[in-house]
């Protein structure tokens, strides 16, 4: 094993440039394009048997954390709003691995959709063991009063809201030893305001982790979170402006963005049962940056 500078094991913010994509974006369209461990993850059973449902797991950090499940044994429901192409190329990349994957598109801030995903899971993986909620929307202004009411709604339904119809649907179905994960962010601590709705909505779910740790450890079901720091995704020049793109990942301590391979870690970690007196808690992935 070679020791690897965490500074320069990836692009750093000034080979990043001021891209601009449509919402929701894709892949394909990223320049440079992420990391989701294609050529690096190595599983080792860990997740042997297991069926997860991710939602946003057609690109960017749910791509990572599917693709590192399915090397580890476990078969995936890959939940996606609408991207066809890379929702396709995350369930190849999961059968690769030898391991069943169901494609399940849909707007999650629907709450029939977000509670249907729980069943359509069970029913086509044979029942649920992991649950990951991944998706998330984001709008960025530079005075609050930009907000509009429907963007606001927008990211709390998506965001928030789907986690509550998510463990609502999934509490039934959930064995003791089952675990479930949330991305929340860096940004649920350091609020920046410009994207103080979305902070907003992750703050929510760091509170949510502890709340449904208490009541989800009385049925043997651990909940925990993940806080990555600023991650190369198709969302970042889908909803940020050039110049914020163009030094995306600076802020951190280690000067660069991750890429979402650097996050497929803490969520096998937490799925695992190397986490198995581990529940409530957050997992910081963000180059340096404190969430305390």
């Amino acid at each position: 094993m070679t020791l690897v500078d965490p500074r320069t094991k990836h692009p750093t913010s000034s080979d990043v440039p001021g891209l601009q994509i449509a919402h929701p974006g894709t892949t394909a369209e990223l320049t440079p394009a992420p990391d989701h461990g294609e050529e690096s993850y190595r599983g080792s059973g860990r997740l042997e048997g297991r069926r997860a449902l991710i939602t946003g797991a057609d690109s960017g950090i749910g791509r990572a954390v599917a693709l590192a499940y399915a090397r580890e044994g476990a078969d995936v429901a890959i939940s996606y709003l609408s991207e066809d192409a890379d929702a396709e190329e995350t369930a190849r990349l999961v059968r690769d691995a030898g391991r069943t994957a169901l494609l399940l598109p849909g707007d999650i801030s629907d709450e029939a959709v977000a509670k249907g995903l729980v069943a359509q899971t069970v029913e086509g993986l044979g029942g649920l063991d992991l649950l990951v909620h991944n998706a998330a929307f984001q709008n960025v202004v530079t005075d609050v009063r930009e907000f509009t009411t429907a963007e606001i709604d927008r990211t709390f339904r998506t965001n928030v809201y789907a986690f509550l119809w998510l463990l609502q649907a999934a509490k039934p179905e959930l064995a003791p030893g089952s675990s479930v994960i949330v991305t929340s962010s860096v940004q649920g601590f350091t609020p920046s305001p410009n994207l103080a709705a979305y902070a907003a909505t992750k703050a929510a779910l760091v509170n949510l982790t502890a709340s449904m740790a208490e009541e989800f450890a009385q049925v043997g079901v651990r909940v925990n979170c993940v806080a990555p720091g600023p991650v190369w995704t198709p969302l970042i020049p889908a909803t940020m402006p050039p110049d914020m793109v163009e030094g995306f990942g600076e802020q951190s301590k280690l000067q660069r963005a991750a890429q979402p391979a650097e996050l497929a870690g803490a969520f096998v970690y937490l799925a695992s049962e190397d986490a198995s007196f581990t529940s409530g808690e957050v997992i910081g992935v963000t180059g340096g940056s404190p969430i305390n």
